[in-house]
């Protein structure tokens, strides 16, 4: 598929940096640090991010940024310097990495997407939305008292409860079932297909559900 096709990386990052770029972009994954928390339902933001940085040769291994409480991963695509972080401050802190990456490079709120779960939305979905409130997601309320609301979301369904009877905390800290980790792959390429989209559309992000089940 043209959109990921891979080109050689370059081994100086300063090559990265060249004049002429238009824009610095900022897309966040949203999640928990640490094994405890790997596959969990709340780490979504974390795993789809994993795989767009993986697959695109543009972008640089993930670097523990200490001062700006995250990991990151730098590149140019396109015609952007893209900016892609992790924030590791656990999830109801995330928007202090936000903001000081933000601070730092001088990147707009309509230069930021962020990646996130949402129980509200059935796992097999992906929502798309610009601005809004935080539904009850703690990492999107944290961003949004740094930041402001008006940036791009990319929603990965992780809904709905079962038993429905779980608390909702306890439910997005469990690993995905067996049956929704077969359809991770599909989750993870859909998305890094949006953030390319995002990316090469001049950072438009239109209000639509995307289906990955198959």
């Amino acid at each position: 598929m043209a959109l990921f096709q891979r080109r050689p990386q370059s081994s100086d990052p300063k090559t990265f940096y060249t004049v002429g770029l238009s824009k610095n972009v900022l897309i966040v994954g949203l999640g928990n640090p640490g094994e405890k928390y790997e596959l969990t339902r709340h780490n979504a933001g974390f795993l789809c991010l994993d795989d767009f940085v993986a697959r695109t040769d543009e972008m640089t291994g993930w670097i523990d940024k200490k001062n700006m409480k995250c990991l990151m991963s730098e590149g140019r695509v396109g015609a952007v310097r893209v900016i892609a972080i992790k924030p590791a401050t656990f999830m109801n802190l995330s928007g202090e990495a936000v903001r000081a990456v933000m601070n730092f490079y001088k990147i707009n709120l309509e230069q930021t997407l962020v990646i996130h779960d949402d129980l509200d939305i059935d796992f097999g979905q992906i929502r798309l939305r610009h601005g809004g409130s935080d539904a009850g997601h703690n990492g999107i309320k944290s961003v949004s008292q740094q930041i402001g609301e008006d940036y791009g979301r990319v929603r990965i369904g992780i809904g709905p409860k079962r038993p429905p009877a779980i608390g909702s905390e306890d439910f997005v800290l469990q690993k995905f079932s067996a049956d929704e980790q077969a359809q991770l792959p599909n989750m993870t390429r859909e998305t890094s297909a949006i953030i390319n989209e995002y990316l090469f559309g001049d950072q438009q992000l239109s209000h639509e559900t995307r289906n990955f089940m198959v």
